[in-house]
C-alpha cells in the first residue's frame, strides 16, 4: 500500500512539470522549521502561574535565593524574565522593567525564530501553484495550436498539470498558513504572560518594600540582594 501510495505522488510529481521542484522545497522546508518549532515549544516547561506564584511566596518569606532558584528550574521565558528583574532587586522599578523588557524581547525573538519562513511558505506555494497552471494552460494551447481539436490527448497533458500544481501548492499552504497561526498566537500568549508577570513582580517588590517601611527596614530588599 505505502509503494502504491509512493508511486502514485511519483506519477504526480511527473505530470505536475517543473513548479512542482520548487512546490516540494517548499514542502520540505515548511516541515523541517514546523519541527523544530514544535521541538522548542515541547522544551518550554511550567506554567506562568505556577512559576509567579512560587517566586512571591519565596520573596514574600524573604527567601531570596529561593525565588531565584525557583526562576532557574524551568525552562520557560516567564522565568527568564522575572530572573533577570529578581537579579536586580533593590534597584529603582524603571531599571528593573527596562531589564525584564531587554530579557523579554530576546525571548520572543526566541520564540519567533523561523516563522517567518512558514508565513513566506503559505504565501508562496499558491503562487507557484498558480504559476504552473499558468505554464500547463499555455502548453495546452500551444498542442491545440498544432494538432486541432481532433486530438484532445495532446491538450490534457498540459490541463493535468495545471491542476496537479494548484492543487499540490494549496494543500501545501493550508496546514503551514494553520500551523503558522497556531505559532504565532502561542508567541502571543507568552509575550502577553512575560508582560504580566514583569508588572506583577513590580508589584511584588512594591509591596515588599511598604512592608520594610512599616518595619522600619528600608534596606532590606538592597541586603538580600547583595547576600546573594
Amino acid at each position: 500500500m505505502v509503494l502504491a501510495i509512493g508511486g502514485t505522488l511519483w506519477t504526480y510529481f511527473q505530470r505536475g512539470g517543473l513548479m512542482m521542484v520548487p512546490l516540494l522545497l517548499c514542502s520540505i522546508l515548511a516541515l523541517i522549521y514546523i519541527i523544530e518549532r514544535m521541538i522548542a515549544y515541547y522544551r518550554i516547561k511550567g506554567t506562568t502561574a505556577d512559576i509567579f506564584s512560587s517566586v512571591r511566596e519565596s520573596l514574600l518569606e524573604g527567601d531570596f535565593r529561593q525565588s531565584l532558584e525557583v526562576c532557574e528550574s524551568y525552562a520557560h521565558p516567564v522565568a527568564s524574565t522575572l530572573k533577570s528583574g529578581l537579579l536586580r532587586y533593590g534597584k529603582s522599578h524603571e531599571e528593573i522593567e527596562k531589564a525584564m523588557e531587554s530579557v523579554a524581547l530576546h525571548e520572543v525573538s526566541k520564540l519567533e525564530k523561523g516563522l517567518w519562513i512558514l508565513a513566506t511558505v503559505a504565501n508562496v506555494a499558491p503562487l507557484l501553484g498558480f504559476l504552473g497552471t499558468v505554464s500547463g494552460m499555455i502548453a495546452s494551447f500551444d498542442a491545440l495550436a498544432e494538432v486541432g481539436l481532433g486530438n484532445p490527448q495532446a491538450v490534457a497533458g498540459g490541463i493535468s498539470e495545471a491542476l496537479i500544481t494548484t492543487a499540490t501548492g494549496l494543500a501545501i499552504a493550508f496546514p503551514v498558513q494553520a500551523l503558522y497561526n497556531y505559532f504565532t498566537n502561542k508567541v502571543s500568549v507568552l509575550g502577553l504572560d512575560m508582560e504580566t508577570s514583569s508588572s506583577m513582580l513590580l508589584e511584588t517588590f512594591s509591596e515588599i518594600e511598604e512592608k520594610d517601611r512599616e518595619d522600619g527596614q528600608p534596606k532590606a530588599a538592597e541586603e538580600q540582594r547583595t547576600a546573594v
